[in-house]
């Protein structure tokens, strides 16, 4: 085949270092926007993008030409550093170094998205904590307690 075609769904989660309750819902329309920007440069397309005070949530199609582990790399610094510009209150703002990513079908696209655009309502009835465990049980993703929070 003389083509390299795909099309990966990825849904991407990582919190704030220590779970700290830092994101403010005033500038999350801007770090979505700034978040997206970094995902378009490295070819990568955006589908839906929120914050949470302490956590992020991704959805995007993975480019064929990079690795996931580059945009994870890439995403988190530039919204670190635009995080710390926006003023005292970011200066020692940090994500947690690890991150949870899940593939997502073309059959579920719309109700990840759904889900993601709707983190506010989630976030009334359990934690980060408890949803990010729901994520890889749900996955099957064997974790070790001791290493998922930093």
């Amino acid at each position: 085949m003389p083509q390299s075609l795909s099309k990966l769904y990825i849904h991407l989660v990582f919190s704030t270092k220590n779970r700290d309750r830092i994101l403010s819902a005033e500038d999350g329309p801007d770090l979505h926007a700034y978040m997206g920007g970094t995902l378009n440069g490295l070819k990568c397309i955006p589908v839906e993008i929120n914050t949470e005070p302490d956590h992020a949530h991704l959805l995007f199609l993975l480019s064929r030409t990079v690795a996931l582990s580059d945009v994870v790399g890439a995403v988190k610094k530039s919204a670190t550093e635009w995080l710390r510009a926006r003023g005292p209150v970011y200066r020692g703002f940090h994500w947690q170094s690890g991150y949870g990513a899940f593939s997502v079908s073309e059959s579920n696209r719309d109700s990840v998205r759904d889900y993601i655009r709707n983190q506010r309502e989630h976030q009334r009835t359990r934690t980060f904590q408890e949803e990010y465990r729901a994520l890889l049980e749900k996955y099957r993703i064997d974790y070790d307690e001791r290493y998922v929070w930093d």
